[in-house]
């Protein structure tokens, strides 16, 4: 089943984590949260396409013809989600999206092969078996949250520090783990927990993403890796088959 998921949808039902301020009113607290949650979804891809853009400029950046064609269909993909962005906000009609619609269903690999191409070949650990990456899953919620997760790595995490993307199937449903060198802070916990986001734009990436997660019946959870690091694993049914 396709579900519709709008930015109003998100607010739809949830309570504010504090009273609203004297003056306001419930309404406007949900437009402020829609205004949030709408900068944050215009930062996600125009930071996602000047990131590629550097990867393309950087000479000293040796890529392989499967980079160039991620970097080109994640480029592709970020620029018609903004053109999405867009239109909606400017029909002025309440309908502004989180996602294409309808939600087209595709295999995982295209969509970890995209996400991966965002971090540098000499940072990147990448795998997926065989049955993972045949695995149907919403198109745009699915590139969404796993481009917000490896942005995410690479601007917390250590400059230098490796970035890694793995899947496999667990149970039911894929498991999808995204790790970087960090650390699980009390930040991270929080935001993973909070019914609703935070005053202003911290922890409202990791809100968004769990909204589009739940959207298909799955889960964001996080998990401290030993020596060090950090793991967020994203758990999806598995979508119906492809046609």
């Amino acid at each position: 089943m396709r579900v519709r998921h709008g930015l109003r949808d998100l607010l739809r039902g949830l309570r504010p984590i504090a009273p609203t301020p004297a003056g306001r009113r419930p309404a406007e607290a949900d437009s402020e949260l829609l205004l949030r949650v709408l900068c944050h979804e215009f930062r996600t891809p125009v930071s996602t396409l000047t990131s590629l853009t550097r990867a393309l400029a950087d000479e000293r950046r040796e890529l392989t013809s499967a980079d160039r064609r991620a970097i080109t269909e994640l480029a592709r993909d970020q620029a018609a989600h903004l053109q999405s962005l867009l239109r909606d906000a400017t029909a002025g009609t309440g309908a502004l999206t989180l996602a294409a619609q309808p939600e087209p269903v595709v295999a995982l690999a295209g969509i970890l092969r995209e996400a991966a191409a965002l971090v540098p070949a000499g940072r990147r650990r990448a795998r997926a078996t065989r049955r993972a990456a045949s695995c149907p899953v919403p198109a745009g919620r699915t590139r969404q949250v796993l481009v917000n997760l490896v942005q995410n790595a690479l601007r917390h995490g250590p400059p230098n520090g490796q970035v890694g993307l793995y899947a496999t199937v667990r149970g039911p449903g894929v498991s999808i783990l995204v790790t970087d060198e960090g650390r699980v802070d009390d930040a991270l916990l929080v935001a993973l927990r909070r019914p609703t986001p935070a005053v202003g734009m911290s922890g409202l990436g990791l809100w968004i993403a769990r909204q589009l997660v739940a959207t298909d019946g799955g889960a964001l959870r996080a998990h401290r890796l030993r020596p060090r690091g950090v793991a967020l694993e994203v758990l999806l049914p598995v979508a119906r088959p492809l046609s």
